[in-house]
């Protein structure tokens, strides 16, 4: 005669439990080393640059590949993101209480506050920050890091310093061109489906018009700047193994940058729009 079934469950399942605690804590456990890796590079990372004439040359380099060639996809996304929320605001407005200048407040409003300083962040976590980390990642594998330290260069403040000062130079001049193109797409967009006349799109656009909230805006933006580049460039410089390494790095970089857009949005937010 065997042992009835589910005699040994309890074991197993405090086994189980015991196994699922440990891994839980290991992975807390790498993510607190990892903060703290990442918080003594940025420490090395904004060291003196040693030699400034190299500085301005990789900053001005670093500008074109972060800033310039970001405009196309900037604008893409800008204008039709801005006739998006400017036809879905008109399409809603049926209660007749409502003035029609609504639509173009309410676009103004959602633009300047989230859409183009939050979504563009994350549109550029995608492409910047997976390029950052790719390229360092790149050259951590290959041994071009190493031959740098050999020479006596501090290769976290040569290759990483530029790209954030890029960043945090950059961004607010995208965010700004992002919140015009956006304004400027929802009035073609208006204007082409009939639906909302010029004058009152421009008078919403007007109305309540506050330029704190561009302060704000850009606040955030310098802020995002800063994390997209410098996790990314966390993951990327601390690559181990080949290029298939080299992949999940980026891929890291990606979903690491844009969560930390989202929380730091959500502090910023309690602590600037809301204080």
């Amino acid at each position: 005669m065997g042992f009835p079934e589910g005699i040994f469950l309890p074991d197993s399942v405090e086994q189980e439990e015991k196994i699922d605690y440990s891994i839980n804590f290991i992975r807390v456990m790498g993510v607190i080393k990892n903060i703290g890796t990442y918080m003594s590079m940025l420490w090395v990372v904004f060291s003196v640059p040693d030699k400034w004439r190299i500085f301005r040359v990789r900053l001005f380099e670093e500008m074109e590949l972060v800033g310039i060639k970001s405009i196309p996809i900037v604008a893409l996304m800008s204008a039709f993101m801005g006739g998006v929320i400017a036809l879905q605001t008109a399409s809603n407005m049926s209660n007749p209480l409502l003035p029609t200048y609504t639509v173009g407040y309410i676009t103004q409003s959602s633009t300047i506050l989230e859409f183009s300083p939050t979504i563009i962040s994350l549109i550029l976590a995608g492409k910047i920050g997976s390029n950052v980390a790719s390229e360092i990642g790149t050259m951590r594998v290959t041994e071009q890091i190493d031959a740098l330290e050999i020479m006596g260069v501090n290769s976290l403040s040569y290759l990483v310093l530029p790209k954030i000062m890029a960043a945090i130079f950059f961004f607010p001049i995208l965010v700004i061109f992002s919140i015009g193109l956006s304004l400027i797409g929802g009035w073609l967009a208006l204007l082409f489906s009939g639906l909302l006349s010029t004058e009152d799109y421009a008078y919403g656009i007007r109305y309540d018009f506050r330029v704190f909230h561009i302060v704000y805006a850009l606040t955030k933006t310098v802020v995002f700047g800063f994390l997209i580049v410098s996790i990314s460039s966390f993951y990327g410089y601390y690559t181990k193994g080949g290029a298939l390494d080299v992949g999940r790095s980026s891929t890291q970089a990606v979903v690491s940058s844009s969560i930390a857009i989202l929380i730091a949005n959500f502090f910023l937010t309690q602590m600037i729009l809301l204080s």
